[in-house]
This record gives C-alpha cells, structure tokens and sequence, in this order.
C-alpha cells in the first residue's frame, strides 16, 4: 500500500510542477510608450531648463567678476585683492552648490514623476498575471535572467500594453522628436 502512494505522488507532483505557468515581459518596450511617460519627460526637461538657466546666470556673474578681477589685480592693494580674491571663491562654491543641488532636486523630480508610472504598469502586470493564471511573471529588463526558454513562457508585453490601453504600435516617447515638433 504504502509503495503503491509513495509510486501515485511520484507521479502527481512532477505533473503539478508542470501544470505552473511563467511569462514574461519587457518594461522598456511598455514605459516609453506611455502617454504618462511622455508628460513626465516634458515636465522633467523644463525643470532642468529653468535649473540650467539659473546655472548659466550664476556662471556668467562669475565670468564677470573674474574678467573685471583679472584686468584690476596688479593695480589693487593687498587687501581689497584677497577680498576680491575671497568674494570670486564664495561665488564659485555657490555655483558648485547649486549645480550639485539642481541635480539631486532633478533626480527626486524625476523618481516622483516616474514612481507612478511604474507602479501604474506593476498593476496592469499583477492583472494580467492573475489573468493568465501565471505563477511568475519577470520584467527582462529589471531582472538579471541568463535564459528563458520561450516555448516553455510566454511574453505579455503586448498583453500589458492592451491592459493599459496603449496602442501596440505606439511609438516610444522621444525628446528629440517631441522638441522638433515644437519648432
């Protein structure tokens, strides 16, 4: 008897490991392609616009007062030369400053603005995940996977792009382009 249960879940269990499903899908052939991702992009580049502006402001001041330094050093007394000297320092750490600052405001901007796009296509994966009835779904471009064999899996990347209601020929957001447009 007890060989006869050990032999059926010899049997059964191999097949229940077969039963599983797994697919897989490529998120950079989804984000980009987004409606959200395209205003996301052009909210971030005017933000970096108006910090490169600033940027420029400050280096021209700079500029300014380093030109007017260096035609006046030899005629100015010890003193006012190492307050001038001090002064051009101070502004060149406050340029450094601000750049340093501009690039962590834009990385913060541009994780606020990313966070809900990925968390807006993570929901439409766990949907059609659950319904195709897959065990595992795997993001290719996230996740270090050496081999997938694709008769075995399958690719819903189209599946989730038809969840969230984006065009399967829509065409990947491009800066480039969009600015072109503009003009």
């Amino acid at each position: 008897m007890m060989k006869k249960i050990a032999l059926l879940l010899l049997l059964v269990l191999p097949m229940s490991l077969f039963a599983q499903k797994f697919a897989y899908f490529k998120s950079e052939s989804i984000i980009p392609v987004m409606p959200e991702f395209a205003k996301a992009q052009k909210d971030i580049e005017v933000q970096r616009a108006q910090y490169e502006d600033e940027i420029k402001r400050y280096q021209e001041e700079f500029n300014k007062k380093f030109a007017a330094f260096q035609q006046e050093q030899k005629t100015l007394p010890q003193n006012i030369l190492e307050r001038r000297q001090k002064e051009l320092q101070e502004l060149s750490d406050k340029v450094i400053q601000f750049q340093q600052d501009a690039q962590q405001q834009l990385q913060k901007i541009y994780a606020d603005m990313m966070s809900p796009i990925y968390e807006k296509m993570e929901k439409a994966v766990k949907t059609v995940g659950k319904a195709g009835a897959y065990t595992m779904v795997f993001d290719l471009n996230r996740t270090d996977i050496p081999y997938i064999d694709e008769t075995q899996t399958k690719d819903i990347t189209n599946d989730i792009k038809t969840n969230l209601g984006v065009s399967l020929t829509a065409v990947p957001y491009n800066p480039a382009q969009a600015a072109g447009g503009l003009k």
